[in-house]
């Protein structure tokens, strides 16, 4: 019987955020940091050269030197954002990918952060080995989502900016920072969650759902009071980590790492 003593497979994830950007290195077999993670605050305002700037620093913080994956909250087509919800409008049409990557002077590439969240908790978290239709939703400084069909990821879906209530869009209703900005009691926020649960219920009748973002770890705290669900619901294994790693998981396939 032989024993395999090859080095873990270990990439640089990086979750660039409304609030915060963070990152770490991961182990993309496992899905665990292998180090504490870096946080930094958001630059404001978010301008793709202030950013480029965070990123560098992480990565010097880690004295990295392979790929590097990295989300961002916008749409992200082609390595292009061609959205700026909650960063700077200059990243409107703006080559993300190739910016960060010359920030850093590494091989890098860019990808939405709840779609790395929901490749994520596919691989080993809350919706590994599940079949059917699964939506995951971070909740954080918007509201990110990501819809995984038997397995397969459906990119940029942008679930946090349905028109929900009536006249506004989700994220701007029951988003994490919606509830501290307001200072929202659970009491208050909850019954917000809910309906927008019951909205997306409507719309795409999935078998589960994974609530993501920092929020996660509180789950239970909304979990149980969620009402007239015919899906089950749970929290994110990963929690707020879940960008980190399914932004290392994307570099890994991307660079053959």
């Amino acid at each position: 019987m032989t024993t395999s003593n090859a080095a873990p497979r270990i990439v640089l994830g990086i979750d660039i955020g409304g609030t915060g950007i963070k990152g770490a290195p991961v182990n993309v077999e496992t899905g665990e940091l292998v180090a504490d993670r870096l946080r930094i605050d958001t630059p404001q305002p978010a301008t793709p050269e202030a950013v480029g700037k965070v990123v560098k620093v992480i990565v010097d913080h880690f004295a990295w030197q392979g790929p590097v994956g990295c989300t961002f909250p916008a749409i992200v087509h082609n390595g292009v954002t061609m959205s700026a919800a909650n960063v700077d409008q200059s990243w409107f049409h703006a080559p993300a990918q190739d910016i960060l990557a010359k920030a850093t002077g590494l091989p890098l590439i860019v990808l939405n952060d709840a779609d790395a969240a929901g490749s994520a908790e596919v691989m080993f978290g809350a919706a590994k080995g599940r079949h059917g239709k699964i939506i995951v939703i971070t909740l954080g400084t918007g509201i990110g989502s990501a819809l995984i069909v038997d397995g397969k990821l459906i990119t940029n879906t942008e679930f946090g900016h349905l028109i929900f209530p009536k006249d506004t869009i989700a994220e701007k209703y029951c988003s994490a920072k919606v509830k501290e900005d307001k200072d929202l009691s659970w009491k208050e926020f909850n019954p917000r969650l809910n309906a927008y649960l019951e909205h997306l219920q409507l719309l795409f009748s999935p078998d589960l759902v994974i609530i993501g973002g920092g929020i996660s770890k509180k789950g239970e705290k909304f979990i149980p009071e969620m009402k007239n669900l015919r899906f089950e619901l749970v929290a994110a294994t990963l929690r707020n980590e879940a960008g980190i790693v399914g932004a290392a998981l994307e570099a890994a396939k991307q660079f053959k790492v």
